[in-house]
C-alpha cells in the first residue's frame, strides 16, 4: 500500500501526487515552449510581406529583398500563369500583403480583378518602361509579349524597380537592398554573355526555335534566333489543324532537328508535330514557372542555363551528335 499526505479530511496517495506534479511541469513546459514558439513566429512576421504572381518573379525579389523581407509567390511552382484562377485564400493572403509584384503586359489576365479584390495593398508592375516586343500572329498580333524577363537585359529592369519599391517599404534596408540589385545584376550581366556565347555557337541555318508557346521573342531578339511555335502565349493555347499544319511545315521546310514545348503546357500536340515533321522533341523549357528545388531549374539563372542547353544540344546537331 503507497504513503500518503493527510491533512484535515484530504488524503492523496503520495505516488499519484508525484506523478500528478511531474505532469504539471511537462504541461507547464510545453505550454512556455508554445508561447516562445509564437512569440519567435510574430518576431518573424514582423518582417513586411512581399506577394509576388508567380514564383520567376518572387525568385527575382527575394534576391534582392535578402533576409529583411517576407516573400511568397501566388502561383505554385508547374501552374500555369496566364489563365490562373486566384483562390479565396489567395485574396486572404494578397489582403495581408505590404506590397503586390506583378509581371505586367498582360500576362496575368486575372491581376486586376485579384488586387481589387484584395484591398488597398500597394502594387508594383515590373515591366513598367520596357519597351515591348510585339505579338506579331493570331487573336494576340499587335499585343505586347509579356514574357520580359526572359532577356537578363531586360530582366535588370525588373531588379531596379524592385530595388525602388523595397526602399520605400523599409527605408531602413536601403543600403542591403542596392547592395543586393547590384550583386544580382552583376549576375545578370555574367549569364547574358555566358548565353551569348552559347547562341553563337550555333550554325546560322539551325537558328529557328520551335516550341509550343512563343515566350522566346525576348531572347531571340538577343541573341539572334528566329522563333516558331504552337501559340502566341498560353492564354490562347487552342490547338488548331491550321496551327498544327502550318508549324509542321515550317519545321519541315527549315528541317528543323528537335522541336520543344513549356513545363506548364501539354507537350502531345508538339509531340504530334515532331513525329509528322521528321523532328526530334528536345524536352521541357522552364518559363512561366520554376521547377522544384530539386529541379533543372529552380532559379530564373538556372532556368535560362538549363533552356539554352537543351537548344544547344537540340539545334546544334555536331552537340546533339557528341
Amino acid at each position: 500500500m503507497p504513503s500518503s499526505i493527510t491533512s484535515g479530511q484530504f488524503s492523496l496517495p503520495l505516488l499519484n501526487w508525484k506523478c500528478s506534479a511531474a505532469a504539471l511541469l511537462v504541461v507547464m513546459g510545453v505550454l512556455l515552449a508554445s508561447c516562445r514558439s509564437r512569440d519567435q513566429d510574430v518576431t518573424a512576421d514582423s518582417r513586411p510581406q512581399v506577394l509576388t504572381t508567380f514564383t520567376v518573379l518572387a525568385d527575382l525579389a527575394r534576391n534582392v529583398a535578402g533576409d529583411r523581407l517576407q516573400v511568397a509567390s501566388i502561383v505554385k511552382p508547374g501552374a500555369e500563369i496566364h489563365g490562373y484562377q486566384p483562390t479565396p485564400s489567395d485574396i486572404e493572403r494578397a489582403s495581408k500583403a505590404d506590397l503586390i509584384v506583378e509581371n505586367g503586359l498582360g500576362l496575368e489576365l486575372w491581376a486586376q480583378r485579384f488586387t481589387a479584390a484584395a484591398g488597398d495593398v500597394p502594387t508594383i508592375t515590373l515591366s513598367e518602361g520596357i519597351d515591348p516586343l510585339l505579338i506579331t500572329e493570331d487573336a494576340y498580333s499587335g499585343k505586347p509579349n509579356p514574357h520580359a524577363w526572359m532577356s537578363p537585359q531586360r530582366t535588370m529592369g525588373y531588379v531596379d524597380h524592385l530595388e525602388r519599391a523595397f526602399s520605400q517599404l523599409d527605408p531602413a534596408g536601403a543600403e542591403v537592398f542596392a547592395a543586393n540589385a547590384s550583386a544580382y545584376k552583376a549576375k545578370l550581366q555574367a549569364l547574358d554573355e555566358e548565353l551569348r556565347t552559347a547562341m553563337a555557337a550555333l550554325p546560322e541555318q539551325q537558328r529557328l526555335l520551335v516550341s509550343c508557346e512563343g515566350a522566346f521573342t525576348y531572347l531571340a531578339a538577343d541573341y539572334g534566333l528566329e522563333e516558331a511555335y504552337l501559340w502566341p502565349v498560353n492564354a490562347e493555347s487552342e490547338i488548331t489543324p491550321k496551327r498544327m499544319a502550318r508549324l509542321i511545315d515550317t519545321v519541315r521546310e527549315r528541317q528543323v532537328p528537335t522541336i520543344f514545348c513549356e513545363s506548364t503546357v501539354s507537350d502531345k500536340a508538339q509531340r504530334e508535330v515532331a513525329a509528322a515533321a521528321g523532328a526530334r522533341f528536345g524536352g521541357t523549357f522552364y518559363v512561366d514557372s520554376l521547377s522544384s528545388l530539386d529541379g533543372p531549374a529552380p532559379t530564373l539563372l538556372e532556368l535560362q542555363r538549363h533552356n539554352v542547353g537543351l537548344i544547344r544540344k537540340g539545334l546544334d546537331l555536331s552537340e546533339s551528335n557528341r
